[in-house]
């Protein structure tokens, strides 16, 4: 059985056992978080979310993604800048999808 959860202003696809990398939630390592933002379950469409179902998962790691670099240049004009980012992520693992 597979759902599509809605986070952080993002969709995934997700199923029991998947490790995904989402953007950062609050939550510690080895804490349980649950995602009642589910806008699909199976063939099952949400309008716009699928009511009583809901997504269990486990934070494995708080981190920083890797580095993103934002160069910005304009010829001949002698106009260069470097930037860099780096987004903080949240490593989770899907545990238990849940009907209603």
């Amino acid at each position: 059985m597979y759902a599509v959860i809605k986070t952080g202003g993002k969709q995934y696809k997700v199923a029991a056992g998947d490790v995904v990398k989402i953007e950062k939630i609050a939550g510690e390592e080895g804490k349980e978080v649950i995602f009642n933002e589910v806008l699909a379950l199976g063939e099952t469409v949400g309008t716009p979310f699928v009511s009583g179902a809901s997504v269990k998962a486990t934070v494995l790691k708080q981190a920083k993604d890797a580095k993103v670099i934002i160069f910005k240049k304009k010829r001949r004009q002698n106009y260069r800048r470097k930037n860099g980012h780096r987004q903080q992520v949240t490593l989770v693992k899907i545990t238990d999808v849940c009907e209603k």
